[in-house]
Parts: structure tokens; sequence; C-alpha cells
């Protein structure tokens, strides 16, 4: 009887983890009861962005580049001039204005016009510049998202693991009763009640660890949302997809925030070989002067035009030229290295994640059912007389580390949903964090 008993029971266990397996492996949302006040992931998200003092900076950044495209695609301002030409020094005529015929009292205005394809060129180049901040403001977004989210992500994890510490330390302190009572009775040995205080105390000092753990995930939290983060956490969102298909792999690269600013600053250089182009054909100047002469002298009106003289563009504008046209090879480079690094790091990532996944599985599935038993047998044993204290001792241990083993997997493979499913602040291969359920990991 006893023997089918068993034999019942453990067909229970087995369908429990089996239905525990389907469910983490679908996907299935836990329901879950969040605290009053709690902060959900979504909300630290959109207030660790509302926060920023850099999106405000890079803001500034693209405002000002704004401005002088502006600027730049305006003529130069006109030059007022004002002179005395032709001043005596010498003779009865010396610093007089009005006898000597030659002396004149002039004053004119001297406009450069600059090309306009020279300032229209100009003007685009700070239009990229200001390309260059929006997509620089993109990165702090993925940045930003994707640190708050793995702060989160940690300090809810932690907690969890110090709930299993007390759970398994509330159940450990039974055993020191248990051991004091039997060696009281004469029924065991004083050793035992000696283990089961060291057990006690390790799991205390754990503990202590773990609270070590929560606090400096807090810090890292409070960095990006400040005071929100002393309140307690929400439950997970949903996390069954890793935000990336490795089908979509090359899309996902493509818009990669940090490859975005290096395509801009692309442009930037190819806008600068633009105007080195337009730098080779020269602008030119004009000057109206009206000239005073005494009175008994008739008064003159002077026009100059000016060029300035490229006589050296062998030299000059075309080594400006060759030297923006390598830059602009320089970025092109570095944009199609920095291509490749990111889709290997990606393919990594979702690879790893994967296989975590599995492992999260297989845990819940075999490992902790298998501790779980393994305690309650040698417990039962223990109680029967046909067992030894530091056999559950031991058996305890074993359970307590494939519980924080698979609370650490579980937080790593969360770290690495993070990355993957805040790329890109864009939406480009993210899934959404609004789910109220909760999935493995």
């Amino acid at each position: 009887m006893l023997h089918l008993l068993h034999r019942v029971a453990r067909g229970k266990a087995a369908a429990c983890a089996g239905l525990l397996s389907f469910a983490i492996s679908s996907g299935i949302a836990f329901s879950q009861s969040a605290p009053p006040g709690s902060l959900s992931l979504e909300s630290a998200l959109k207030l660790a962005q509302t926060r920023s003092s850099l999106l405000v900076a890079q803001d500034s950044a693209a405002t000002a580049s704004r401005e002088m495209a502006v600027s730049v695609g305006q003529l130069p301002d006109p030059t007022l001039k004002l002179g005395i030409n032709n001043l005596p020094v010498t003779s009865s005529d010396r610093f007089s204005l009005s006898r000597d015929f030659m002396t004149m009292r002039s004053v004119g205005v001297m406009q450069e016009f600059t090309r306009s394809d020279k300032r229209e060129a100009r003007s685009v180049r700070f239009e990229s510049e200001a390309q260059v901040a929006y997509a620089t403001r993109n990165v702090t977004i993925a940045n930003l998202q994707r640190e708050t989210a793995m702060a989160w992500l940690e300090r809810y994890y932690s907690e969890r693991m110090r709930e299993v510490l007390i759970q398994q330390r509330d159940e450990a302190k039974l055993q020191i009763a248990t051991a004091d009572t039997a060696y009281r009775t004469g029924k065991g040995a004083q050793a035992d009640v000696f283990a089961a205080r060291s057990a006690v105390a390790q799991i205390e000092d754990r503990i202590a660890q773990v609270d070590r753990q929560v606090l400096a995930a807090n810090t890292k939290l409070a960095r990006w949302i400040g005071e929100a983060a002393t309140q307690p956490l929400d439950r997970l969102p949903l996390m069954d997809k890793s935000g990336v298909e490795l089908a979509l792999l090359d899309t996902v690269v493509a818009h990669h925030p940090q490859i975005a600013v290096l395509k801009r600053q692309e442009d930037v250089a190819q806008a600068d070989v633009a105007i080195a182009q337009t730098n080779k054909r020269a602008d030119w100047s004009a000057e109206l002067m009206f000239s005073q002469r005494g009175s008994a002298f008739s008064n003159m009106i002077s026009i100059n035009l000016s060029v300035p003289l490229q006589w050296d563009q062998k030299n000059r504008q075309d080594r400006e030229l060759a030297a923006k046209l390598a830059l602009v090879e320089q970025a092109r480079a570095q944009t199609e290295e920095m291509t490749r690094e990111h889709a290997a790091e990606i393919r990594g990532m979702v690879i790893e994640w994967q296989s975590n996944r599995e492992r999260l599985t297989r845990h819940d599935s075999a490992l902790i059912p298998l501790a779980s038993e393994r305690t309650r047998a040698a417990l039962a044993a223990y109680r029967g007389g046909a067992g030894s204290l530091a056999t559950v001792l031991e058996a305890r241990r074993g359970e307590i580390d494939a519980r924080m083993e698979r609370l650490r997997l579980a937080m790593d493979t969360a770290r690495l949903w993070a990355q993957l499913n805040y790329l890109n602040p864009e939406g480009h291969g993210n899934t959404s964090t609004s789910a109220t359920g909760r999935s493995a990991p």
C-alpha cells in the first residue's frame, strides 16, 4: 500500500513538473499579485527617459546645428569702411582735410558674394550634424532603456533569491529544535545540534550576501529613476521572446542606433567633400566707396572688385578635397566593421538566450524537483530513525544550491533579454514590455 502511494505521489510530481515545463516553453504567463504602489518595468523605463539630462543635451545639440544650418546659408555681413586718404603730413598743408586736392574723406561698403552652391553645401553639412545628434539621442535612449531594465531585473531576481534563502532558513531552524529534542532524549548526538545551527548560520551568511546584491541593484536602479527605486517591484513582463529573430538579423543590425550614428557621421564627411569641391571655385567681393574732397575739388566714387587667385590648386584645394574623400572612406570602413561586430554580438546573445531557456526548462522539470524529493526523502528517513541529520543537511544544501542556481540562470537570461529587446528605441526587432503576466525566466 505504501509503495502504491509513493508511486502515485511520484506520478503527480512528474505531471506537475511536466506542466511547468510546458508552460515555460510555451510562454504561458503566471498570475502574480502585484504589491500596491509597485514599480513596473515599463514605468521605470518611462521615468528614466523623463529624468535623463543627456537627452536634453542632445536635443540642444541638434537645435544648435539646425540654427547654424540657417546661418551659414546666408551671405556674409557687408563691411562698412571709413577712411581718410592722402592726408598731408608736411608743408603748410599738413593735417589739412581740404587744402590738398588729393585728400579725401571716404565712406564705403564692401560685400563678399559667397557662391550659392557653397552656402548650400555648408547648410547641408550642419543639417547632417543635426542628424548625428538625433541618432546619438537614439543611442542614449537605447542605453538608458537597457541599463534601467537590467538594473530592475537584477533587483527583482536578487529579491527572489532572498525569499528562497529566508524560506530555507526558517525550515532549517525547525531542524535545530528537532536535533535538540533528540539529543535531550538520548536519541541523537550533540554534534547534530551544532550541525543544524551551523547550517542556519551558513544560510544567514548567504542572506547577507544577497542583501548586498539587492542594495547594489537598487543603487543602479536609483541612478536612472531616482527616489522611485525605493518602491516595491511589480511582476515580471513577458519574456518569452528575445526581441530578435536570427532570420531578420541583417534588418536588426541595419537599424542598430550605433550603426545609424556612424552612417550620419558618414553623411557629415560627405558634406565636407561637397564643401571642399565648392572651394575650388573662388568667391568674389564688391566694394562701393564715396570720397569727399575739399570744396574746391570734385568728389569721387570708387568701385572695386576682388577675387582670390587660386594659383596653386594642386597643393591647396585639391589636397583639401583628397583629405575629405579619405575621411569618407574612413567613415565607411568604420561603419562596415561595426556592422560585422554587432551582427556577431547579437547572434551570440540570441544563441546564449535560447540555450539558457532550455537549461531553465531542465531546472524546472528535473533538477529542482529531484532536489526537493531528495530533501523530503532524507527528512522522512531521519524522522523515522533510518537516516542521519548530516544527510538531511546535505540534501537541504543541495536544494538551496539548485534553486539559487536556477534564479542566477534566470537573471542572466533576463539580462540577455533586456540587451536584445532594447537594441533600438524605435522598435525594430523589439517586443512589448507592457504585458501584465509573467513567464520564464
